[in-house]
Order: structure tokens, then sequence, then C-alpha cells
């Protein structure tokens, strides 16, 4: 058989049909072998039409022609390119080495394809129909395509790598009775994967994956109605960008990833792809789990849809990047955890953040806010205290750290006393009664202006009663002229004598309203020393 095949001609007991015939010598020409009838309603990979033997193509000669095919043509490149074929049996390439340059577009597969720890260069699958793709440990060297295809039996990329591009846009897949759709632990992609327009039924799993570019899912649908994450990729290491978002007009990053040269450009010229008109919004029934993941330059979850059930999340714990933009719509269920996580920038809106108890941020430490639309210190309060159902002060001191670092002092003493106003709520009867004296009088030492209000009030309320019948001397002709003003003032402050107080002896009612001024001057004195103190320890 070896023999044959390097002169070029096909073992004698392999019986090839014409479409097999055509298919070896276009590998030999490195030319493309088209079988459609080009009406499109019968080149439909998914349709229910038939394709007879006329565009029937055995797996067992697609084998023969990746791993031990013939030699090209005098100025030629072999190559495989299949078009509008029904690929009948298993083609199973598990192990090989695959030099030529693979690509199958609108092709029908009878059987799954099996890929596991073969080496590729390149690899395109396009608008196929293929039962199920098993490639856990494969390697490329360049691309790996899977642009339109359906794969209802899910798909399998375990520890596989990929050298530049991994492309899925407009995949379709299911999970086949399996947990998973689409499984990729371990994966690593060199440069980006793009998975925008996806529709997945069941788990997609991306657990410790590593992509040296970025990440793209505009517009992707994942469901997993039976389990609990749509989206499983904990300790995913992403260099660059990972977008969940809006597919549109204005969302071409999708289309990003350079093909070997003289390759099919993405969306293909003149094809009917809704890819670049197409405006849809990333949608995530189930949980999505991207716990421990590091993104490099963003994570974006901008203009998506989450529908959780109440015991699912959208965890980002312990997440690293520098740029965190949040503005989803609001999870009606479910919750969003940010424990631990660490990023520089938090760009946000209101409408996105959880109600009641659906959010949970302990440990969250962020260094700017850049609301989207408008977010007042009043909401910016009620999302604190979304995230801490049960007190806890880290929320509230983060936020007044950031406030103060980016020059809004007052906001962040507001944030502080709301801290003080949650704190006291946990204290027992007489800790809270003080409490409450102190909010009441200097707010906590965060309001100085309102110790001032209240001892100017003392001071000419107290003047207006003692002024109306002054107290007999202490020692006549010893005294000095009497002064209402600065004898209340020296009732009210505890610690300094102006020389007045002690030269009066005032009686019955006048006395219960001595000693009343000096209870509350000690009282507002103590106050305002343990307000100067916590401002003092804060700076």
């Amino acid at each position: 058989m070896s023999e044959s095949l390097t002169t070029g001609e096909p073992p004698p007991g392999l019986r090839l049909t014409t479409a097999e015939w055509g298919l070896w010598q276009a590998f030999r020409n490195g030319s493309e072998h088209d079988l459609r009838s080009g009406e499109a309603e019968l080149d439909d990979p998914n349709g229910d039409h038939e394709w007879g033997p006329r565009r029937t193509v055995r797996a067992r000669v697609v084998a023969l022609l990746l791993l031990h095919g013939p030699p090209p043509l005098l100025g030629r490149v072999a190559s495989l390119q299949l078009t509008g074929a029904y690929v009948t049996g298993r083609l199973d390439l598990s192990g090989g080495t695959v030099e030529p340059y693979v690509e199958f577009k609108q092709c029908r597969f009878e059987q799954e394809v099996l890929l596991h720890e073969c080496r590729l260069i390149t690899a395109r699958m396009v608008d196929c129909r293929i039962p199920r793709l098993e490639a856990s440990r494969m390697s490329t060297e360049g691309d790996l395509h899977l642009p339109r295809c359906t794969i209802p039996g899910g798909v399998r990329l375990t520890d596989a790598s990929i050298g530049t591009d991994l492309l899925m846009n407009e995949l379709t897949v299911g999970s086949g009775g399996r947990a998973r759709s689409f499984s990729a632990d371990g994966l690593q992609v060199a440069q980006d994967l793009q998975a925008s327009l996806v529709l997945a039924s069941g788990e997609v799993s991306l657990r410790g994956a590593e992509i040296g570019g970025s990440l793209f899912m505009y517009g992707s649908v994942l469901r997993n109605h039976g389990g609990q994450y749509a989206l499983y990729a904990p300790q995913m290491t992403v260099e660059h960008f990972a977008h969940f978002a809006t597919s549109g007009p204005h969302h071409l990053p999708v289309v990003h990833g350079a093909t070997p040269p003289n390759g099919i450009p993405w969306p293909p010229r003149g094809s009917d792809s809704h890819l670049t008109r197409r405006v849809k919004r990333f949608e995530c029934t189930g949980g999505m789990k991207l716990d421990d993941g590091k993104f490099g330059d963003s994570l974006v979850l901008d203009d998506a849809r989450f529908h959780l059930e109440r015991d699912q999340e959208l965890s980002l714990r312990r997440i690293q990047t520098p740029e965190l933009c949040f503005t989803p719509e609001r999870p009606g269920n479910g919750r969003v955890v940010l424990a631990g996580a660490t990023v520089d920038n938090l760009v946000d809106r209101v409408e996105s953040w959880p109600v009641g108890e659906g959010l949970w941020m302990a440990g969250f430490t962020y260094q700017n806010l850049i609301p989207r639309g408008p977010f007042t210190l009043a909401q910016r309060l009620e999302w604190l205290a979304t995230a801490t159902p049960e007190y806890a002060p880290e929320p509230y001191e983060q936020l007044a750290a950031v406030m103060r670092n980016s020059g809004e002092d007052a906001d962040a003493r507001a944030v502080l006393l709301a801290k003080q106003r949650r704190r006291r709520e946990t204290l027992p009867p007489a800790a809270k009664l003080w409490g409450y004296l102190q909010d009441w009088t200097v707010a906590y030492g965060y309001r100085p202006g309102q110790a001032a209000l209240w001892m100017a009030l003392l001071w000419a309320s107290g003047t207006l009663y003692f002024a109306q019948d002054p107290p007999e001397p202490l020692k006549p002709g010893e005294s000095p002229q009497w002064n209402a003003p600065l004898y209340v003032l020296d009732l009210l402050l505890p610690v300094m004598d102006l020389g007045q107080d002690s030269h009066w002896r005032p009686e019955g009612a006048y006395q219960w309203a001595a000693a009343a001024m000096i209870l509350l001057g000690w009282v507002l004195a103590t106050t305002v020393a343990a307000g100067a103190t916590r401002l003092l320890r804060r700076q």
C-alpha cells in the first residue's frame, strides 16, 4: 500500500467512489473538493434531506489522506479541503500527526470525530454537523476553527493546546445526555478564544484554561437547566480582555484573530452569517463561576443577562484584574459574590447590583469607582447595606478610603458615620444609648459643626434663663460684676475657669439649671473628645 501511495495512486483494494476519487485528486492538487448541489436548502448540513452516494466520502479515506496521503503534484502543496460532503464512519485521527492543511465546510459527519492526542498544523471545520468531537490533549501549531458548527453530543478539548486562535463563533453545542456540553479544562490557547453567539445546552467548563490573548463571548447563550453552573471556569487566566457582553455592529472585536495567509476570512465574504448584523445579549441560565481568575486588562460583564436560581451564584471570588466592568442586568435571584476580589477600577451602575441579600463582597478591594450613570451617595450606602446583611466594617472602610483618595472627604465622613450607625445596632442597650447620644450631639465626630451648634444653643438658652433673675453672690462685696453669658459659659466648659460660677449661689430651680448645664457641658465635651480622637486616629 505504501508503495502505491508514493506514486500518487490509491491502494488497489480501497475502491474509491467518484466523490472519493475527486477528493484524492484535489488533495494532491491542494484545491477544494466541493460536492454541494448549489441549493441552500439541500446543502444545509442540519437539514432533513439525505445526501446520496454522489456526496458521500468514507472517513477511512479521509484518515488515509491526512495520515499517509500521497505526495502533492509538482508545484502544489497537499491539503484536504472538503465542502458539502457526507462523511460516513468514524473519523479517528487519535495519536496521529497531521501535516496537511485541513478544512471541512458544510459537511455532515455520520459519527463522532476523534482527535485525542492528535497533532495538527491548522484545522478548520466550518458550518459542519458533527455528532460529537473528542479532542482531549490534541495540539495545533496554528488555528482550530469550529464556527457555525452544530455538535449535539458535545465537545471535549481537555488539556488541548492551540498554537494561535480558537474560533467557535456561532457554535451550537449540546451535551448528548452528559453533564457538560463543552469540556475544556486545562485548555491552552496562545492567542484569542472567540466564542461569540455560541448556543450551549449543558455546562461549559474552562477550569484552569490559559488564554494568551483575549476571550470574547459576545451574545452567547449558555444554558444548563439541570445543573449548578452554565459556565464553570475557576482558575482561568486571560492575558488581556474577557468580554461577556452584547454582540452587534459596535462589537466587531469578535472577528479579531488572524488566520494563516490565504485562509478563510471570518465571517465568510458573501455569506449570510448574522455575526456582524445581529444584536444579542450574552445570556447565562445557571451559575457562572470565575473564582481565582486572573484577567490582565479587564473583565467585562456588560449588558449581560443572568437567570439564576436561589442557590446559584455569579461567583467572582478572589479574581484579580485592573478593571472590572459590572454593568449587566440585575439578576432576579441567586447571588453575586465578590468576596476576596481585587480590582483597580470598578465600573458599575446602580441598576446592575442585586437587592435584598443577593450581594456578598467581604474582602472585596478596589481603588477607584467609575459609575456609569447616576450613582448617589445614598445609593452607595444602600449598596453596602445589601452586601452586609450582618454588620461588617471592612466594606464601609474600603468605600471611605476610595472616596477620601479621590478628594471626596465629605462623602467619606458620611460613609464612616453610616458605619457607626450600623455598628450601633449590634451593641447592648447601654452602649446603644451612648451611641445615640454621640450621634445626636457630634455625629460620632464626623460633623464637627454639630457640636458648635449644640454649644451655641445651650449657651443662648442658659443666658436667657439666668438673665431674668441673677443669683445671690456667695460673698457679698467680693463677687465680680454679674455677667449672665460668662456665667453660663463657665458652667458649660468643664475644664476652663472664667471666674464666674464659683462666686454666685443659685437656689431652687436655678440650682437645678446650673447643675444641668454642668452635666450637659461634660457630656458634650466627652463626645467631642471621642470624635476628635477618632478623627486623629483615621488621619
